[in-house]
This record gives C-alpha cells, sequence and structure tokens, in this order.
C-alpha cells in the first residue's frame, strides 16, 4: 500500500497534461450535471444563495476528498456528487422540507460510512469479474465516444479541426493530443463567436440548516439516496479504478467519502461518491503515459473542484461560456483511449467474452429500472449470464 506523497515527490510528478485533464474532469463533471443539482435544490424550495452554498459544499467536498486520497494513496482517485441521488430528489422531495432534507441525507451519509468502513461493500465489490467491470466501463463510456461525430452535425469545422489534430498530436506528441484539441477548440470557439464570458466573480455564502428527522424524509428520501448513490455510483466507480489496472483499498476510500457527506450535507452537500465517467479522464494515458503518476491529474482536479465550491454559481457562468459541441467533443477525445482499453480488457477472456459482452449492452442501452442506472444493471446482466454459462458447464 502507498504510504502517500512528499510536497517533492508531489512537484517531481507534476505535468501540464495531468492539470488539463484534471480541468477537463471537472469540465465535463459540471457542465453536464450541475443544471440537476440545481433543479434537485430548487426541488426543495432553495433560494439562490442556498443553491450557492449546496456548491459550496459539494464543490470543497468534492475538492478535498479528490486531493487527499489521491495523495495518500497515490493513484487517481475521483469524487463526485450522485447525479442520479440529485435526479432522484428532483421526483421524490415532493412535500419535503429542507432541514427534513438535510436529515436524510446525514442518515444516508451514515449509512455510506457504515457500508465503507465495516468491509461490506468491498465483500461484494470483491466478486466482480475484471471482464465484466471492463464491459460496464467501456459502455459507461461509449456515449461520450460518440458524441465526439454527433457535435461534428451542429459544429462540424471546430469538432472535425479538433478531431484531426488529436489524431496528428497521438502520433506525434501523444501526451499533448488532448491539450491541444482544448486550445484549438477554444481559439475556433473565440473566432466564430460561441463564447460567452460576461461573467461576475462572487464567493458562495456557505448557509448551515439545522436537520430534521422524519419517517417520510427516510423512506422517502434517505434510503433512496443510499442506494441509488451505492448501485448507480459507487459501483461503477470502483469497476473504473481496477478496470484502469489500479489497486485501492475500497473500505476506507468508500468511507471517507460517506464522513465527507456527513459533515457537509447541512450545508447542501447531498451525496459524495466515488466518480466512474470523469475518473476515467484522470487514468487516461492523456493524463500522463506513467500510470504512477496520473494521481497528479485528480489532484489537479480537486483545485479545480475547490474553486467551484468557493465561487458557486459563479463557476457555473466560466463552464456555460464554453459551447455544448466542444465540451462533447474534449471529453469524447478524452476517453477515446480507456474506451479501446476497456473494450480490450473484456473480450479479452472467450470463456467471459459473452457475459461482458453482454454487461456492455445493457450498460450501454441506458436502460433505468427503479430508479437505479444502467451501469449497475449491465453488471446485473453480465453477472446473471457469467453464472449461467458456468452453470451449463
Amino acid at each position: 500500500m502507498a504510504e502517500g506523497v512528499s510536497l517533492g515527490q508531489l512537484r517531481r510528478d507534476f505535468s501540464l497534461s495531468a492539470v488539463i485533464a484534471g480541468f477537463v474532469t471537472v469540465l465535463v463533471g459540471f457542465t453536464s450535471s450541475a443544471v440537476i443539482v440545481f433543479q434537485a435544490a430548487q426541488a426543495l424550495g432553495a433560494s439562490s444563495i442556498e443553491i450557492g452554498s449546496w456548491m459550496f459544499a459539494l464543490g470543497l467536498g468534492m475538492g478535498i476528498t479528490c486531493i487527499l486520497l489521491s495523495l495518500r494513496y497515490r493513484i487517481p482517485v475521483v469524487t463526485a456528487w450522485s447525479t442520479p441521488g440529485a435526479a432522484m430528489l428532483i421526483t421524490s422531495a415532493a412535500g419535503v422540507s429542507m432541514p427534513e432534507a438535510i436529515g436524510a441525507f446525514l442518515i444516508s451519509g451514515g449509512l455510506i460510512t457504515l457500508c465503507g468502513f465495516s468491509g461490506w461493500f468491498e465483500r461484494v465489490i470483491n466478486r466482480i469479474p475484471i471482464s465484466i467491470a471492463s464491459g460496464m466501463l467501456a459502455g459507461v463510456l461509449l456515449r461520450f465516444g460518440l458524441d465526439v461525430f454527433v457535435a461534428m452535425k451542429t459544429q462540424f469545422v471546430m469538432t472535425f479541426a479538433m478531431f484531426c489534430l488529436y489524431l496528428i498530436m497521438r502520433s506525434l506528441l501523444p501526451r499533448y493530443a488532448v491539450v491541444s484539441a482544448l486550445a484549438l477548440g477554444i481559439l475556433i470557439a473565440a473566432i466564430q463567436g460561441l463564447l460567452h464570458m460576461d461573467i461576475r466573480l462572487q464567493f458562495a455564502q456557505p448557509v448551515l440548516t439545522v436537520p430534521q428527522f422524519s419517517l417520510g424524509a427516510l423512506i422517502g428520501v434517505a434510503l433512496p439516496l443510499f442506494v441509488v448513490t451505492m448501485a448507480s455510483q459507487n459501483v461503477p466507480g470502483v469497476a473504473v479504478i481496477r478496470a484502469s489496472g489500479y489497486t485501492v483499498p475500497i473500505s476506507p476510500v468508500i468511507g471517507w467519502t460517506g464522513v465527507a457527506t456527513l459533515i457537509l450535507a447541512p450545508f447542501g452537500g447531498f451525496a459524495l461518491n466515488l466518480a466512474a465517467i470523469t475518473a476515467a479522464i484522470c487514468m487516461g494515458e492523456e493524463a500522463h503515459e506513467n500510470p504512477a503518476k496520473r494521481y497528479v491529474a485528480a489532484v489537479s482536479a480537486g483545485g479545480f473542484y475547490i474553486l467551484v465550491g468557493l465561487f458557486g454559481g459563479t463557476v457555473g457562468a466560466v463552464f456555460a461560456a464554453f459551447p455544448k459541441e466542444l465540451v462533447l467533443a474534449i471529453a469524447g477525445l478524452a476517453l477515446l483511449g480507456t474506451i479501446g482499453n476497456g473494450l480490450a480488457a473484456a473480450l479479452a477472456s472467450e470463456k467471459e467474452r459473452e457475459p461482458a459482452l453482454i454487461t456492455f449492452l445493457v450498460t450501454a442501452s441506458g436502460v433505468t429500472l427503479v430508479g437505479i442506472g444502467s451501469a449497475f444493471w449491465g453488471l446485473v446482466a453480465g453477472a446473471l449470464s457469467l453464472a449461467v454459462l458456468r452453470l451449463k458447464k
């Protein structure tokens, strides 16, 4: 087990490509789901100041956990808010007051902490074969790879130029392929007048809400939030880490995300967990050619997340300044290598190829059942398929 990273070691391992990977991680994470968090807060009657407090708590929580866990274990550990959890709040928060919701967040955070530090979650996750986990990873990320070409429908010049430069740089200077594509995309967007830089800096104001506990909020908010966070976020998050070739003690990592949730819930930090899609950006070759130095990308992402928290909704305007097609293209390009590696690992074993393919297809389908996303059901379908094939033999 790694003994952590010293400041001197961090300086030696520092690279521009890792910092850019960290920025792209936050860019993709924020632009893809921040609006869902805003809507969740509004569903609970949050004011604009309280929404800023939510972003403060979530940004601070993600930033601190990214930095400390990545430095502690010297691998890229990327955390995120629970996007399916936020979506669940939008539909399930009717009739629940903000103090009751905060109480539910605390209960959910306590359950996550218990499942983490007790080792229960890790014992379940250890039973997932690498081929199934890799198929799930490729299925989760497939949409992002496709979006590179979907974006060409509406912004062909910018997206196609980014794609061509990416291919050229992959053959000349692979480490800077994504960086170069991002820089070119921003330049073309600026020339075409697609950047919207009307931004005013304003610090977020943390708002402390005293929690209240009710049976209705426990059943309607706390337990569903806990289930979807563990099933739709932490399970894929662990699979991404392992499919990327990293080893980390899962129990304390999950436990500490629960602790962070407990501390920040009164300010709006409804649920923190392992990231999956954004984590893959920090774990790819574009972050650094040396896997042992990619933790710097997660540390950088943590720094950017703290900025998101400090400036609250203002940072939303910064990310909104980029055209949607640029975000789609840079996310897809940053994940191409990871998608390829995931498919290769999923299909490597002939005995497990069909279950891994089923996992990939179910996950890529985007199907959602009982509020739980396709990544979890992909794992279930793959595991059942593997069990049936082994039973037949």
